[in-house]
């Protein structure tokens, strides 16, 4: 109620820019801590002495500087703070790790298929052969930022599914003495599908962060492709750009 106590509701500027920047100072001032949950717009609106629409739009303006999300059965919350990778052979769960956010994984599929033309061609191994295939949505501090889908060749379909849930998938192949030497990405955007946008908790059509990545170890052999999409609300590639 402090932040709102002194809103000029006779004066020229809009009750609704009002309200969004009181929200948006106490966001970056760390009042309102990431995580911070808002009451619902009727009983903001009814808090604070203003109308509905004034508060949607007023907390519209702010989800879409990135700074608040709606999240499906939980309501509109501060976000945790922007995953910053650099263009670098990392993985998802070191990332999250290296900025002090606690990753999780929820598996939704883990089996033995056959190798598509495509992935064939990028794991070099013939079309048909087995391979393992794994599709993981990623959360940091419990909120889904990503949605993985990986495939590896036929050496690793003994890989077991709580590994795979409680580490990340290159922690998993360095304990068995795989090491990423070098990876071919594609850094891209498109728009959610209903799939996506219900797995990470989006509307539908909302903006992705994508990326295709094939990884070879030290001998130069590819240990896994994957396509990976992302919400850009809550993470982003860093690229540092050289002179030649």
């Amino acid at each position: 109620m402090r932040l709102f106590m002194d809103l000029d509701r006779s004066g020229p500027i809009p009750l609704y820019f009002q309200v969004s920047q009181r929200i948006e100072t106490a966001i970056l001032s760390g009042e309102l801590a990431p995580g911070s949950r808002l009451e619902n717009e009727i009983a903001l609106g009814e808090r604070i002495g203003v109308s509905r629409p004034t508060v949607r739009r007023a907390i519209q303006e702010i989800v879409d500087k990135g700074l608040l999300v709606r999240r499906r059965g939980i309501g509109t919350q501060v976000v945790h703070g922007q995953v910053s990778r650099k263009v670098e052979l990392t993985s998802l769960w070191d990332d999250l790790t290296n900025t002090q956010k606690t990753p999780s994984t929820r598996l939704l599929a883990m089996e033995t298929v056959p190798a598509t033309p495509r992935i064939a061609e990028k794991l070099v191994v013939e079309i048909g052969s087995p391979t393992l295939y794994i599709h993981r949505v990623r959360l940091a501090d419990d909120v889904p930022v990503a949605i993985m889908e990986n495939w590896l060749p036929q050496d690793f379909v003994d890989l077991a599914q709580n590994d795979l849930v409680e580490h990340g998938l290159y922690q998993v192949l360095r304990s068995r003495g795989v090491n990423m030497r070098v990876a071919r990405q594609h850094i891209g955007a498109r728009s959610a599908n209903d799939h996506e946008a219900a797995l990470l908790e989006i509307a539908v059509n909302a903006a992705l962060l994508t990326m295709d990545r094939t990884a070879y170890d030290s001998a130069g052999r590819a240990i896994e492709c994957g396509q990976h999409c992302y919400r850009p609300d809550l993470y982003s590639f860093d690229v540092t750009i050289v002179e030649r």
